[in-house]
């Protein structure tokens, strides 16, 4: 199992990544099992909601995990308007066009379920040479801290939808009330807290075993790390305890057992994109509808990239890296989860989500392909020493020690 994930880190001949290809086949046999079972009310199917939330805490774990903290801190500025007004602004410019385009007040929460970013499929397809490290840490860090922010925006979004004439459609709930969330925030940053404390007193204690025993306290600290991650995902999963889960990923790393995150990470965007078929395959689907939402999800990460880059910034970006924040809009297994929260008061809501995500993806990694092709022809038509000064800077450094 181990060996077949870890082919799927590399690129095919096409320059396609080996991990995109693989989640089309599990998109294609979830789609092909849910025509074959007709799955209803897959929200309420036994063990999924807590399925889900292991999928969604295992991408935001490994979404943060890699990030280079000193990069956070030198974008934090960025990333927290980013996870804030950039998220409001993306959802509120793609709820204005669903409006627009169909007149259909309900469809102003649409523009949460897409709003976000995608942590396992950012966390699995990060692989470019040519994006900076700085660049990917942006990302990285908006994908995982998004989740929090649409909660949030669920409640207001769904009430106001509510309150222009989406009432009727359906008869399920609107969202927890404002005390839920702000106790459920509240929840994830003690849980983080209690697990930070237990990892740091952990990490002393092994550093103060003694001279003889100080080179086995580094494997023995990734025991402790693999440990205390693992069973923060599992608690995590069951009330989607997902600020924690990203916050942890910052600060405990799992050293060498970081190669088996990376197998984890795929192995869950696979069945994240597994979920999606059978969601697509199991309802009505509302294909222009999805076409027009998935369009515009792409666009406003454009949009909102450039404002971003252009007011807060500085350094500015280099064209690849400005490429690779407008282009990063990629959606999957929480999108999927608001769609299937709202769908008993908003009917319809994953038949549009559903085909909006696969047309996010696709556009997605249409542009990067596309990308990576003028990169590949820029190089081979340079000039010899500057073919030679990008060789160089593509190089891996050594590893320390």
């Amino acid at each position: 199992m181990a060996l077949g994930l870890s082919r799927l880190r590399g690129r095919t001949s096409a320059g396609l990544p080996r991990v995109v290809v693989g989640a089309c086949v599990a998109l294609t046999g979830g789609a092909v099992l849910g025509l074959l079972t007709h799955p209803q009310n897959l929200s309420h199917a036994a063990g999924y909601q807590y399925a889900a939330g292991l999928l969604l805490a295992i991408g935001l774990y490994g979404s943060t995990h890699d990030i280079d903290f000193a990069e956070v801190k030198r974008s934090l500025k960025v990333v927290l308007v980013a996870v804030t007004v950039g998220v409001v602004v993306k959802a509120s410019l793609i709820a204005t066009v669903m409006v627009l385009a169909f007149d259909r007040p309900e469809y102003l929460v649409l523009g949460i379920a897409v709003a976000q970013i995608d942590p396992l499929s950012v966390a699995a397809t990060q692989k470019s040479d040519r994006v900076s490290p700085r660049a990917k840490a942006i990302l990285s860090v908006w994908a995982a801290f998004d989740d929090p922010m649409t909660v949030l925006l669920t409640l207001y979004f769904s009430a106001l939808a509510v309150r222009y004439g989406a009432g009727p459609a359906g008869d399920g709930p609107v969202v927890a009330d404002t005390a839920t969330v702000f106790v459920d925030l509240l929840l994830n940053l003690g849980l983080f807290a209690l697990v930070a404390a237990l990892w740091w007193a952990a990490a002393a204690w092994l550093g103060s075993r003694g001279p003889a025993r100080r080179t086995g306290a580094r494997p023995a600290a990734d025991v402790v790390a693999l440990a205390l991650v693992v069973a923060l995902i599992l608690f995590a999963a069951r009330d989607m305890m997902v600020l924690a889960v990203a916050l942890t990923g910052l600060f405990v790393r799992l050293g060498r057992f970081g190669a088996g995150l990376q197998a984890a990470v795929a192995l869950a965007f696979l069945g994240a994109s597994a979920v999606l078929g059978v969601v697509l395959a199991s309802g009505e689907v509302f294909l222009r509808e999805g076409l027009v939402l998935g369009a515009s999800a792409f666009a406003a990460q454009l949009l909102v990239t450039l404002l971003i880059s252009r007011l807060l910034v500085r350094p500015r970006l280099t064209w690849p890296d400005l490429a690779h924040l407008g282009f990063g809009q990629q959606n999957g297994i929480t999108a999927i989860l608001l769609a299937l929260a709202l769908e008993p008061r908003f009917p319809g809501t994953v038949g549009v989500v559903g085909p909006a995500i696969v047309t996010v993806n696709l556009l997605h990694h249409t542009f990067q392909w596309a990308r990576v092709d003028r990169w590949r022809q820029d190089l081979s038509t340079a000039p010899e020493p500057q073919r030679a000064a990008t060789a160089t800077r593509q190089e891996p450094k050594p590893e320390p020690g």
